[in-house]
């Protein structure tokens, strides 16, 4: 298959169980790159088998972590996956069409659409996990990743072109999972406003929450997808007042910060 300059950038730390496929899905790519951060299983040696340069970088966020792998790619043009995500055979052709002309151009980036699996099986009615537009392939040279600790997002100016086709996120593959990742994002996140000095405005929990799951579960139809789209949309409506509850506490307990750094990092999941 001919390849195009075009570096596929990883973000990694344990994740021997998906990034062969993840990897394996982008035949087309000049280069693969992982940018690990401290893996304690086999991923490294997995990625190295399946054709990826691996660098390694100290966890330094996910926004500044991404900035660090645009620094470490050959090539100008990037696709940004995460391990737990790869190219349905329908995108890979559809990019291998496309990718001549929008790297001849002078486009920022490109959106692609994610489709989510969910307990084993694609959502088919929850709105942001059927066709979620996020900005992945990018020339360096146009676009930048924000420097947020958690919910980043690439920053550019002018128009981007939007690929048909989905690839698909293997989301949380058991509630522990994302409770273990609902934690370590609102750890995340609280930082950031922290940072910020964002003010705590506590008498919104309630609100918060209420609103969170009526957005989720009517006006984005998670209804339509049984039982699956209750409990996105009661996750969803947990962490939104979690966030809250943790950053009330960060403030008005400032010792609470380092004491629940030092638990995460020894259950692993304070990247």
């Amino acid at each position: 298959m001919p390849t195009f300059p075009l570096t596929l950038a990883v973000i990694t730390r344990n994740e021997a169980g998906s990034i062969a496929r993840c990897l394996d899905s982008v035949p087309f790519a000049a280069e693969k790159l992982v940018v690990d951060s401290g893996s304690e299983d086999d991923t490294v040696a997995i990625a190295q088998a399946h054709g990826a340069r691996v660098v390694h970088q100290d966890w330094l966020g996910f926004g500044a972590q991404r900035n660090f792998a645009t620094t470490q790619c050959a090539h100008d043009w990037i696709l940004v996956l995460d391990a737990d995500e790869y190219l349905s055979p329908a995108l890979a052709a559809e990019l291998q069409q496309r990718l001549p002309a929008l790297m001849a151009g002078d486009a920022p980036a490109a959106y692609l659409r994610r489709r989510t699996i969910y307990m084993g099986r694609p959502m088919r009615w929850y709105r942001p996990s059927v066709g979620e537009k996020l900005a992945r392939l990018y020339h360096r040279g146009r676009a930048r990743w924000s420097d947020a600790r958690v919910h980043e997002s690439l920053r550019f100016d002018g128009a981007a072109p939007t690929l048909r086709a989905p690839f698909d996120h293997a989301n949380n593959p058991t509630l522990p999972h994302k409770q273990l990742k609902v934690l370590r994002y609102a750890e995340l996140k609280c930082r950031d406003w922290l940072d910020k000095g964002k003010p705590v405005r506590m008498w919104q929990a309630p609100f918060v929450y209420l609103l969170a799951f009526v957005k989720d579960y009517l006006f984005r139809l998670a209804f339509l997808d049984g039982w699956r789209g209750f409990l996105i949309a009661q996750t969803a409506a947990s962490y939104a007042l979690y966030k809250r509850m943790r950053y009330y506490e960060m403030v008005s307990h400032p010792e609470s910060v380092a004491s629940a750094a030092d638990l995460l990092h020894q259950h692993d999941i304070d990247r």
